[in-house]
């Protein structure tokens, strides 16, 4: 396959991946708002979703203080945001169009269609109305997106290099995700905490499983009341659910193996050793050693295996 035809559509996905990721953020941080709490409380949800995407900076030189209504406009509607939903949407597009040959029909009109929906939205102030609705519209074509990859594409390097893209993305995201939201609340950590703080907790926890569609994964594994550490664990350890960082590297390692034609690829040995680490971790040692360390050099690697994959692959990044 041409490097450059692997390029398109290895980012069509992660741009596809990233746009649910973002809807999913905003849309458990929108109805975490509408939970009594103080406007301190509310402003620090926000700065950490912000700051999960690395775009606090960004969102300040633009917009100054934190106001939920601008961090909504900027992390949906924004195009010079690159990580927007408008702006993933739109790439992921542009990047279907230019390798429409080495796609299904199906393929190539459910991104097409779902650029020109989320436009037509957008205009009308669909989002404006009902930002739930909309966030999850954006996860549902996401889902529409990966389900008709799957179900109409040859089984060839083009379906491989789609699902790598997907499962790169989605472990950068799950680890940015935990790392920030940890940070957000300690107090289970830490001593007993107020009823109040047990209070609070229990919604931040909720939350952050349910930006994973987790909460009833949570449930059924564990069936006990939620503890950080067992989120923790279902989200980095569990090769069984689907968002965890075990089970994206997972999917990575097997797409790399079908692509990399040869066991001495050096991308493939770092996915592998990554995946090795992930496979025989146990959460008691990564909580004891520092999980923001830990999730932080993740990333790190994570990315790193992402510039390896271009090297390798795809068009070097200049």
């Amino acid at each position: 396959m041409l490097s450059r035809t692997a390029d398109h559509l290895f980012w069509m996905s992660r741009y596809t991946e990233r746009a649910e990721n973002t809807a999913r953020m905003l849309d458990v941080n929108y109805q975490t708002s509408l939970l009594p709490q103080s406007h301190a409380v509310a402003q620090m949800g926000w700065q950490g979703l912000l700051s999960i995407s690395e775009l606090l900076y960004s969102y300040q030189q633009r917009h100054g203080d934190i106001q939920a209504r601008e961090v909504m406009d900027f992390m949906v509607k924004d195009e010079s945001n690159p990580s927007s939903i408008m702006s993933c949407l739109s790439a992921a597009r542009e990047n279907a169009r230019a390798v429409r040959g080495a796609l299904t029909t199906e393929v190539w009109e459910t991104q097409n269609t779902t650029w020109l929906e989320v436009k037509r939205m957008i205009k009308s102030g669909e989002f404006e109305r009902d930002p739930s609705q909309f966030f999850e519209w954006v996860k549902f074509r996401s889902h529409l997106s990966r389900g008709v990859t799957v179900g109409t594409m040859l089984m060839d390097e083009s379906l491989h290099f789609m699902r790598l893209g997907t499962f790169l993305e989605r472990a950068d995201n799950t680890a940015r995700l935990v790392d920030v939201k940890f940070h957000a609340v300690q107090s289970d950590f830490f001593g007993v905490a107020s009823e109040k703080d047990q209070e609070y907790d229990f919604y931040h926890w909720s939350a952050i499983l349910r930006s994973v569609s987790a909460f009833e994964i949570y449930r059924k594994v564990y069936r006990d009341v939620i503890k950080p550490e067992r989120v923790a664990e279902l989200l980095i350890l569990k090769p069984d659910m689907p968002r965890s960082l075990h089970a994206s590297l997972n999917e990575v390692v097997n797409n790399l193996s079908l692509v990399a034609g040869r066991p001495e690829s050096e991308t493939l040995r770092r996915a592998g050793k990554l995946r090795s680490e992930l496979q025989y971790g146990r959460i008691d040692e990564i909580l004891a050693t520092g999980l923001h360390a830990y999730l932080t050099q993740f990333l790190d690697r994570v990315n790193d295996l992402g510039a390896h994959v271009s090297r390798e692959f795809l068009v070097p990044v200049v």
